[in-house]
């Protein structure tokens, strides 16, 4: 009780903060980046490189409450196959920019629901992909999959592309706590396709569970757990529920006085951490789990993780291409992020442009504070030499900084020659002492709760 006592005084149960899944975060990206300035990025890319590849299908068949994605809701394959001719005709506008030899070193499908894609969609799609960037040897091809949303045909169609990778969401296997999120998701379907996946040969699956759901108990979560576990995923992300019925609309349907206090939140999610722990699974950054063979784990080790738009990752890319509604690049010059809305993103494909309507070139300051959060996210410390080694960044104007996150945050941050750590006892406040180094004005920007 002492520790979440000193976690109280220093805000941690009030606070909203970033996710720092980029620097800046989207709130303060604008309209400098534009089509043309993202089509001069796509052509600084090296011939031979390796890249990474984000697709977007922005359709559900069910409209989860409980999700603030960009999804829409549709019955009918229509849209999907719409939808899907505007990405192939996006995928050869990259082509006709891109310098010969550059490959894939990871492709995700996410969503909204790739897994709504027929097959022959499916392989209409991922034949487009691949003849512009081709896999590389040891590349990843992930897909999120609904396990409500797929069937046998679909996922030999994903692993006859070559998708080695799959990641379901489970949010909450808890009957009462599923038709309050409206999710409805028995168990035994998602056992059951695990299994259908790993018998196509993929091998790598991923999985998503929430804490601070509506009705969560750590009894509740435990059992979620347990049910979990029983997959033997090898990656698992134990995010916090964000309700933003402000800004997600659907979200009004979940009754906001069953949600867990912060104080029940950080309980939650300590209760499913010592489990996937006692496990075997090793702790990655501030909400992932991972086995220790598993390539993001190693990464962990060996100070090679990195944060992204999809959260934690092992990929070192320089550059990440978004594809799609609403897909955010990442370039080393900068973020750029297509058009949200289908209608606008679809009329400028069709128009034979790039759909890029904001995003945010960096500036010096911009890349060393981006790597000094990325840091803290990702190994809980901060070395001043490759501050100064890789930014030429100067005591002069590193000590400031460290010293006012030292001052904000007392013994629970370290503070010595070599750099700054957060201790295991402070890790809850990692977003917080994040936020420490950010330069831009958090003040009109509604983040999630910082636990």
């Amino acid at each position: 009780m002492e520790q979440e006592s000193q976690l109280a005084r220093l805000g941690l149960f009030d606070a909203r903060v970033p996710r720092y899944t980029s620097y800046p975060t989207a709130p303060h990206f604008g309209e400098g980046v534009t089509p043309p300035l993202f089509a001069q990025w796509i052509e600084t890319i090296p011939a031979g490189a390796e890249i990474s590849l984000y697709l977007h299908v922005p359709f559900c068949r069910r409209l989860c409450w409980f999700c603030a994605c960009r999804t829409q809701g549709t019955s009918s394959d229509d849209p999907v196959i719409a939808y899907v001719e505007v990405l192939k005709a996006e995928i050869a506008m990259l082509k006709r920019h891109l310098a010969p030899g550059v490959r894939l070193s990871r492709l995700h499908w996410g969503g909204g629901t790739p897994t709504l894609l027929q097959p022959g969609l499916i392989r209409d799609l991922a034949g487009a992909v691949f003849d512009v960037v081709p896999l590389a040897e040891g590349a990843e091809f992930s897909v999120e999959i609904d396990p409500d949303e797929v069937d046998a045909p679909r996922l030999d169609a994903l692993a006859a592309a070559g998708m080695n990778r799959a990641s379901i969401g489970v949010q909450d296997f808890d009957p009462e706590i599923q038709k309050t999120i409206g999710r409805i998701q028995p168990y035994e379907l998602t056992r059951d396709v695990a299994q259908m996946i790993r018998e196509r040969g993929v091998h790598s699956l991923n999985a998503d569970i929430l804490y601070g759901l509506p009705f969560q108990t750590p009894a509740r979560i435990a059992d979620s757990v347990q049910k979990l576990l029983s997959l033997a995923p090898d990656r698992v992300a134990l995010y916090g529920y964000a309700h933003v019925p402000w800004m997600s609309r659907r979200q009004q349907m979940i009754p906001s006085d069953a949600i867990p206090t912060p104080q029940e939140r950080l309980r939650l999610f300590e209760t499913a951490a010592k489990l996937f722990q006692w496990d075997g699974y090793e702790a990655i950054g501030i909400d992932h789990f991972a086995r220790p063979e598993d390539r993001m784990a190693v990464a962990a080790r060996q100070g090679q993780l990195r944060r992204n738009f999809q959260g934690y990752t092992d990929d070192v890319s320089g550059v990440l291409v978004g594809l799609g509604a609403s897909s955010i690049s990442r370039f080393p010059q900068g973020f750029a992020q297509n058009a949200a809305r289908t209608s606008d993103y679809t009329k400028a494909v069709r128009a034979g442009q790039f759909t890029t309507h904001r995003g945010h070139a960096f500036t010096a300051e911009d890349r060393l504070r981006g790597r000094i959060i990325e840091a803290l996210m990702c190994d809980f410390r901060v070395s001043l030499a490759e501050l100064q080694r890789d930014f030429g960044a100067t005591e002069a104007q590193l000590a400031p900084m460290f010293a006012a996150a030292k001052a904000q945050f007392g013994e629970m941050v370290e503070l010595t020659a070599e750099g700054l750590a957060i201790p295991p006892r402070a890790r809850p406040l990692t977003r917080m002492v994040a936020r420490a180094f950010d330069a831009y004005d958090q003040s009109k920007a509604q983040h999630s709760a910082a636990i």
